[in-house]
């Protein structure tokens, strides 16, 4: 990552191929995903229709689901493997210092402090939305196999979990997808930092002004100063 420079590297060509990876897939399983839970429908019947009958939505569904589940495990195989070798550091575990900081700006938004918290690489916010669509992502991919795989499941599980993983897997989907509506679409296209789009995860590059503003715990280690000298050198 270069400094001095108005644009900063941030993600790798990986990163953002996972990244569409994770959009695509999740675009096909949503689509293919809520047309049948919310089957009478007048747009989900039409949609079911245009695929080729529901059978034909329900593989396309399964298959999205195993390229999903493969990007899910990769992606927790490769992060692993670049902590456990010292190439990265565990940025996205949540520490004690994430619950000072989200106290810290609810204070600030009360007008109880005179400045918001100082983030490192992500702030609480970004943790919370990843561990929430993570642990969300190995659910829906366990109980998509029991739904997917009944006979062989309940060999060894007693029947009720074929009901049960159905309520998961739906009511955890609908969840995932009200999260990446809301909070994640929010942040990544309404809000005023980053409107009308945070083009970060797609070309890699975030501005210098930026990662002052977000995230200068980080900008500071990069750059080699103490985090106080780098926001008191007119850059507040």
């Amino acid at each position: 990552m270069e400094t001095g420079k108005r644009k900063m590297r941030r993600f790798s060509v990986y990163r953002i191929i996972e990244h569409w990876g994770i959009i695509l897939t999740s675009l096909v399983l949503f689509a293919t995903g809520l047309c049948q839970r919310f089957w009478y429908v007048d747009s989900a019947q039409w949609f079911i229709l245009k695929m080729g009958g529901v059978d034909t939505v329900r593989w396309i569904h399964r298959y999205a689901g195993v390229l999903f589940s493969f990007g899910l495990v990769f992606h927790i195989a490769v992060a692993a493997a670049g902590v456990f070798r010292g190439m990265w550091e565990s940025s996205m575990l949540i520490r004690k210092e994430d619950l000072q900081d989200a106290v810290r700006n609810i204070r600030y938004y009360f007008g109880l402090e005179e400045r918001q918290a100082r983030c490192d690489r992500y702030d609480y916010m970004e943790k919370f939305e990843y561990w929430t669509i993570l642990i969300g992502g190995f659910l829906m991919m366990t109980t998509g196999a029991v739904l997917w795989l009944p006979t062989l499941f309940t060999r060894f599980l007693p029947g009720e979990v074929i009901p049960a993983a159905k309520a998961l897997h739906s009511n955890e989907a609908l969840l995932i997808f009200l999260i990446n509506a809301i909070w994640h679409i929010y942040n990544a296209i309404f809000s005023p930092e980053a409107f009308p789009l945070d083009t970060t995860i797609f070309t890699g590059y975030i501005s210098r002004e930026r990662m002052l503003r977000e995230h200068p715990v980080e900008l500071a280690r990069i750059e080699g100063v103490e985090v106080e000298e780098l926001l008191g050198n007119g850059n507040r």
